[in-house]
C-alpha cells in the first residue's frame, strides 16, 4: 500500500485506439476491474501502481500525521506528470474506488490505480499506461483474454434469514414509534459460493447486458449494477441521482402502469423519498451554487422494478474534488435513514453482519478530482475484501450479496422482505 506522507511521482501517457474492441476482455478473468455504462466505460489491465488502503468510509479525521485520502490523491495527481490529449471523463490517471460502508467495518476502503486503464466515450476509445518513477513492474498484458467456461453460484441465507428479518423490521418500527429515528434502511444477506477459478468477467457482462442504465462495476471483488448515482462531478458541474421509494413492476402492460403510478402516489414512500433527498442537498449545499432539485419525483423504470427518483444539479463552489464529495455525502437517507448517526446505531443493533462496502460509494476518480461514483447496490462480494487472491482457496471461492429496503412509519415487515426479494434479483439471476 502507498505510504499518504510519501506517495510516489507518476508517470502517465494516454493514447487514442480502435474504439471497436470488447474492452471488458481485457482485464482480469479472475479480479477484474471495471465501470460501464450505456456500452461505455473504463477497464483496469495489470497490477496495482498505486494502492492506497484505509478503514471505514475513506473520511478518516484529519490530522498533521495523516493527510485524509482526498489530500493524498490530490498531492499524488498533482505530482504527475500526465499526458493526455483526449481529456475525456476517464482518460489520464485515473482510480478505481470501492469503499466500506460503516467507518468500524472490518472492510478496508481502497483507491486503487492499475498499470494500464483501457476506456471508450461518446465513440472514441484509449489506453493510458501508468508507471511509478524508480518502481520495476512487468508490463501489462494488453491483449484480449477469451472468456471462461460459464458457472453459476450456490445461494442461501445469510445470517439474517426472511423471518429474523422480518423481526427486525418490526424491532425497526418501535425504534421509530419511540423517536430513535425518522426513517432506517435495514438489510439481509444472501451467502454462498463460486466455483474457484470462475471468470468474474461473465458475472459483470451479464450485468452490463440486462441492466445497461445502470452503473456497471468491479472493484476489488465487490462486482453489482447500481442504479444509484451517488455524486458524478464534471469540469465544474455537480450531479447526482436520489432513489427512494420501490414497487416491483407489473406483470403486463396495464399492471405495470398501475404499479408506477401507484409508486407515485404511495405516502409511505414518498416521506421514505423525502428524507434521501434533504440529506443529498443538505450534503452537497456547502459545496455549490445553484443547487437544483425537482420538487416531485419521477418514477423510473428499471428492468425488474420502479423506483422513485430525483435528479439533482449544481455547480461547483470551491476546489472540492469527488473524493470530497463522496465523503460529504455518504451515508445518504437512501442507505442509511435520518437521523444519520441514530440510523448507523440502529443498523449496527440490528443488522448481524458487517455490510462491508455493500451500500458504500464505488467508482473512480480522476487527475483533476472529476469521476463518476454510484451507491454499491445489487452487488455481490466474491472473495474476502477488499481482494485476496482466489489461489488462497481450495474448490470454491465465498460470496455474499446484500439488499435493503427502508422503514419509516406505516412500513410492513412482509412487503418490506418482498422488497428486498426484488432488489436480490439483479445479481442472484447474474450469479445464476
Amino acid at each position: 500500500m502507498t505510504d499518504p506522507l510519501r506517495p510516489p511521482r507518476l508517470v502517465v501517457e494516454t493514447r487514442e485506439v480502435d474504439p471497436d474492441r470488447d474492452l471488458l476482455a481485457y482485464t482480469d478473468p479472475h479480479s477484474p476491474f471495471a465501470w460501464f455504462r450505456r456500452g461505455d466505460g473504463i477497464v483496469g489491465v495489470g497490477g496495482a501502481v498505486v494502492g492506497y488502503e484505509a478503514g471505514g468510509p475513506f473520511a478518516p479525521a484529519r490530522d498533521e500525521d495523516r493527510p485524509s485520502p482526498s489530500d493524498t490523491w490530490r498531492a499524488m495527481a498533482a505530482a504527475a506528470e500526465i499526458d493526455d490529449p483526449l481529456g475525456l471523463p476517464g482518460s489520464g490517471l485515473v482510480a478505481f474506488g470501492a469503499l466500506a460502508f460503516d467507518a468500524r467495518s472490518a472492510s478496508m476502503s481502497r483507491l486503487t490505480v492499475p498499470q494500464a486503464i483501457l476506456g471508450r466515450r461518446d465513440g472514441r476509445a484509449w489506453i493510458t499506461r501508468v508507471r511509478a518513477v524508480g518502481a520495476e513492474l512487468d508490463e501489462p498484458r494488453l491483449e484480449p483474454l477469451p472468456y471462461g467456461p460459464y458457472w453459476s453460484a450456490t445461494l442461501g441465507p445469510g445470517a439474517l434469514n426472511p423471518a429474523g428479518y422480518q423481526a427486525a423490521v418490526r424491532l425497526a418500527l418501535d425504534a421509530i414509534a419511540d423517536g430513535e429515528v425518522g426513517k432506517v434502511v435495514l438489510a439481509r444477506d444472501l451467502v454462498g459460493t463460486v466455483p474457484a477459478g470462475a471468470d468474474l468477467r461473465r458475472l459483470v457482462r451479464a450485468l452490463a447486458t440486462g441492466y445497461p442504465d445502470t452503473w456497471t462495476y468491479a472493484v476489488d471483488g465487490l462486482i453489482g449494477a447500481s442504479p444509484e448515482t451517488l455524486v458524478t462531478v464534471s469540469g465544474g458541474s455537480v450531479t447526482a441521482r436520489v432513489l427512494a421509494g420501490t414497487f416491483p413492476r407489473g406483470t403486463d402492460a396495464g399492471g405495470d402502469a398501475e404499479a408506477s403510478v401507484a409508486l407515485s402516489h404511495s405516502a409511505k414512500d414518498l416521506d421514505e423519498h423525502r428524507y434521501a433527498v434533504r440529506s443529498v442537498v443538505d450534503s452537497l449545499r456547502p459545496h455549490t451554487t445553484d443547487l437544483r432539485a425537482d420538487d416531485e419525483p419521477f418514477a423510473l423504470e428499471l428492468p425488474n422494478l420502479w423506483h422513485l427518483a430525483t435528479d439533482v444539479a449544481g455547480d461547483l463552489a470551491d476546489h472540492a474534488s469527488a473524493l470530497d464529495l463522496v465523503a460529504a455525502l455518504h451515508p445518504t437517507a437512501a442507505v442509511a435513514g435520518t437521523p444519520t448517526d441514530a440510523a448507523i446505531e440502529l443498523i449496527r443493533r440490528l443488522e448481524p453482519f458487517d455490510r462491508g462496502r455493500y451500500a458504500g460509494p464505488v467508482g473512480w476518480v480522476d487527475a483533476n478530482g472529476d469521476g463518476e461514483w454510484a451507491i454499491a447496490l445489487r452487488c455481490a462480494q466474491i472473495g474476502a475484501p477488499p481482494s485476496r487472491r482466489y489461489a488462497e482457496y481450495s474448490d470454491t471461492i465465498p460470496v455474499v450479496a446484500h439488499a435493503g429496503a427502508g422503514i419509516v412509519a406505516g412500513s410492513d415487515p412482509e412487503t418490506e422482505l418482498l422488497e428486498t426479494r426484488v432488489k436480490f434479483r439483479p445479481i442472484v439471476d447474474a450469479l445464476a
